[in-house]
Protein backbone atom coordinates (compact mmCIF):
# COMPACT_ATOMS: atom_id res chain seq x y z
CA UNK A 1 0.00 0.00 0.00
CA UNK A 2 2.99 2.34 0.49
CA UNK A 3 3.50 2.03 -3.03
CA UNK A 4 0.36 3.43 -4.06
CA UNK A 5 -0.31 7.18 -4.87
CA UNK A 6 -3.06 8.90 -2.83
CA UNK A 7 -6.02 10.39 -4.90
CA UNK A 8 -8.30 13.15 -3.65
CA UNK A 9 -11.96 11.84 -2.86
CA UNK A 10 -13.74 11.32 -6.20
CA UNK A 11 -11.04 11.39 -7.74
CA UNK A 12 -10.38 15.26 -8.23
CA UNK A 13 -13.36 15.84 -10.27
CA UNK A 14 -15.71 17.97 -8.34
CA UNK A 15 -12.77 20.59 -6.77
CA UNK A 16 -11.93 21.14 -11.46
CA UNK A 17 -16.21 21.17 -11.89
CA UNK A 18 -16.98 23.69 -9.02
CA UNK A 19 -13.77 25.92 -10.34
CA UNK A 20 -14.56 25.84 -13.39
CA UNK A 21 -18.53 26.85 -12.48
CA UNK A 22 -17.14 29.44 -10.63
CA UNK A 23 -14.98 30.75 -13.16
CA UNK A 24 -17.96 30.75 -16.48
CA UNK A 25 -20.21 32.62 -13.49
CA UNK A 26 -17.46 35.25 -13.27
CA UNK A 27 -17.35 35.35 -16.83
CA UNK A 28 -20.60 35.60 -17.55
CA UNK A 29 -21.08 38.67 -15.36
CA UNK A 30 -18.67 40.55 -17.57
CA UNK A 31 -18.96 41.59 -20.92
CA UNK A 32 -16.22 43.50 -23.10
CA UNK A 33 -18.62 44.95 -25.51
CA UNK A 34 -21.67 46.21 -22.91
CA UNK A 35 -20.51 49.91 -21.58
CA UNK A 36 -21.16 50.84 -18.31
CA UNK A 37 -23.77 53.18 -17.38
CA UNK A 38 -21.85 55.75 -16.06
CA UNK A 39 -19.00 56.48 -18.24
CA UNK A 40 -15.72 57.71 -16.82
CA UNK A 41 -12.17 58.13 -18.03
CA UNK A 42 -11.03 57.52 -15.21
CA UNK A 43 -9.61 61.12 -14.38
CA UNK A 44 -12.65 62.42 -12.87
CA UNK A 45 -13.98 62.95 -16.38
CA UNK A 46 -17.77 61.82 -17.00
CA UNK A 47 -20.51 62.24 -19.50
CA UNK A 48 -23.44 64.58 -17.83
CA UNK A 49 -26.92 64.66 -18.92
CA UNK A 50 -26.36 68.36 -19.94
CA UNK A 51 -29.23 69.24 -17.62
CA UNK A 52 -27.11 72.55 -17.52
CA UNK A 53 -25.00 74.90 -19.77
CA UNK A 54 -22.14 73.96 -17.31
CA UNK A 55 -22.54 70.38 -17.62
CA UNK A 56 -22.58 71.12 -21.62
CA UNK A 57 -18.82 72.37 -21.19
CA UNK A 58 -18.17 69.56 -19.11
CA UNK A 59 -18.83 67.10 -22.10
CA UNK A 60 -17.18 69.19 -24.24
CA UNK A 61 -13.97 68.83 -22.38
CA UNK A 62 -14.60 64.99 -21.53
CA UNK A 63 -15.07 64.47 -25.69
CA UNK A 64 -11.94 66.69 -26.82
CA UNK A 65 -9.97 64.53 -24.01
CA UNK A 66 -10.98 61.17 -24.92
CA UNK A 67 -11.37 62.59 -28.55
CA UNK A 68 -15.66 61.37 -28.52
CA UNK A 69 -16.77 62.24 -31.40
CA UNK A 70 -20.16 60.93 -30.86
CA UNK A 71 -20.12 63.01 -27.15
CA UNK A 72 -18.93 65.94 -29.50
CA UNK A 73 -21.87 65.52 -31.70
CA UNK A 74 -24.90 65.24 -29.12
CA UNK A 75 -23.36 68.99 -28.05
CA UNK A 76 -24.38 70.95 -30.88
CA UNK A 77 -28.02 71.53 -31.63
CA UNK A 78 -29.53 71.10 -35.20
CA UNK A 79 -28.91 74.99 -35.99
CA UNK A 80 -25.54 75.28 -34.73
CA UNK A 81 -23.11 77.96 -36.30
CA UNK A 82 -19.60 78.26 -35.47
CA UNK A 83 -17.44 82.20 -35.55
CA UNK A 84 -14.43 82.94 -36.08
CA UNK A 85 -12.21 85.83 -37.33
CA UNK A 86 -10.14 85.07 -40.37
CA UNK A 87 -7.34 87.34 -40.80
CA UNK A 88 -6.98 86.40 -44.33
CA UNK A 89 -10.58 87.96 -45.51
CA UNK A 90 -10.54 91.19 -46.55
CA UNK A 91 -7.99 93.98 -45.72
CA UNK A 92 -7.58 93.92 -42.61
CA UNK A 93 -9.57 90.36 -41.85
CA UNK A 94 -12.98 89.61 -41.21
CA UNK A 95 -15.66 86.95 -39.17
CA UNK A 96 -16.58 84.33 -40.77
CA UNK A 97 -18.80 80.87 -40.09
CA UNK A 98 -19.34 77.57 -40.55
CA UNK A 99 -22.25 75.44 -39.63
CA UNK A 100 -22.95 72.12 -37.93
CA UNK A 101 -22.24 69.68 -40.24
CA UNK A 102 -18.61 71.39 -41.01
CA UNK A 103 -18.42 71.73 -37.55
CA UNK A 104 -18.18 68.04 -37.17
CA UNK A 105 -15.90 67.01 -40.09
CA UNK A 106 -13.42 69.91 -38.90
CA UNK A 107 -13.87 68.63 -35.25
CA UNK A 108 -13.14 65.00 -36.60
CA UNK A 109 -9.92 65.56 -38.25
CA UNK A 110 -8.65 67.88 -35.16
CA UNK A 111 -9.39 64.62 -32.91
CA UNK A 112 -7.54 62.03 -35.50
CA UNK A 113 -4.35 65.00 -36.44
CA UNK A 114 -3.68 64.90 -32.72
CA UNK A 115 -2.87 62.23 -30.14
CA UNK A 116 -3.62 64.21 -27.03
CA UNK A 117 -5.83 67.25 -26.53
CA UNK A 118 -6.30 68.86 -23.44
CA UNK A 119 -8.55 71.39 -22.79
CA UNK A 120 -9.05 73.46 -20.03
CA UNK A 121 -11.77 76.56 -19.36
CA UNK A 122 -10.26 78.60 -17.26
CA UNK A 123 -12.64 81.13 -15.59
CA UNK A 124 -16.03 82.29 -16.86
CA UNK A 125 -16.08 86.22 -17.92
CA UNK A 126 -19.69 86.49 -17.71
CA UNK A 127 -23.06 83.78 -17.84
CA UNK A 128 -26.87 84.94 -18.54
CA UNK A 129 -29.64 82.59 -18.35
CA UNK A 130 -33.34 83.63 -19.41
CA UNK A 131 -35.60 80.60 -19.39
CA UNK A 132 -34.07 78.21 -22.08
CA UNK A 133 -31.32 80.07 -23.48
CA UNK A 134 -28.20 80.57 -22.05
CA UNK A 135 -25.07 82.86 -23.37
CA UNK A 136 -21.05 82.38 -21.52
CA UNK A 137 -18.02 83.40 -22.17
CA UNK A 138 -15.00 81.51 -21.14
CA UNK A 139 -11.58 81.73 -21.01
CA UNK A 140 -10.01 78.57 -22.70
CA UNK A 141 -6.91 76.88 -22.96
CA UNK A 142 -6.31 74.22 -25.54
CA UNK A 143 -3.18 72.51 -25.75
CA UNK A 144 -2.46 69.88 -29.08
CA UNK A 145 0.25 67.16 -29.16
CA UNK A 146 1.02 65.01 -31.79
CA UNK A 147 3.18 64.26 -35.15
CA UNK A 148 1.78 67.44 -36.79
CA UNK A 149 3.60 69.21 -33.46
CA UNK A 150 2.50 70.99 -30.13
CA UNK A 151 0.78 73.64 -30.03
CA UNK A 152 -0.97 75.96 -27.76
CA UNK A 153 -4.45 78.27 -27.73
CA UNK A 154 -5.36 80.37 -25.60
CA UNK A 155 -8.06 82.67 -25.34
CA UNK A 156 -12.13 83.45 -24.93
CA UNK A 157 -15.09 81.20 -26.29
CA UNK A 158 -18.68 82.76 -26.38
CA UNK A 159 -21.13 80.18 -26.05
CA UNK A 160 -25.14 80.51 -27.06
CA UNK A 161 -27.19 77.38 -25.57
CA UNK A 162 -30.52 76.67 -25.87
CA UNK A 163 -32.50 73.79 -23.96
CA UNK A 164 -34.13 71.78 -25.43
CA UNK A 165 -38.09 71.00 -25.54
CA UNK A 166 -37.79 67.55 -26.64
CA UNK A 167 -35.23 66.16 -24.65
CA UNK A 168 -34.80 68.66 -21.81
CA UNK A 169 -31.18 68.48 -23.05
CA UNK A 170 -29.34 72.10 -23.11
CA UNK A 171 -27.01 72.48 -26.46
CA UNK A 172 -24.68 75.11 -27.88
CA UNK A 173 -26.17 76.85 -31.17
CA UNK A 174 -23.51 79.04 -31.26
CA UNK A 175 -19.93 79.38 -31.02
CA UNK A 176 -17.35 82.73 -31.57
CA UNK A 177 -14.58 81.74 -31.01
CA UNK A 178 -11.55 84.21 -29.67
CA UNK A 179 -8.79 82.57 -29.29
CA UNK A 180 -5.40 83.65 -30.35
CA UNK A 181 -2.66 81.63 -31.90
Amino acid sequence: MADRPLQPRGGGRPGLLLALAFTLLCAACFNPFAPELERSAGNGLRITGQSTPAEVLDNFVYAYTLKDSLVYDGLLDSSFVFVYFDPNLGSSGLYASWNRDVELRTTGRLFRSFETLTLIWDSTIYETQDGNNAELAKTLHLHLFGSRGEFNLTGNAIFNMRKSSYDQKWRITRWKDESQM
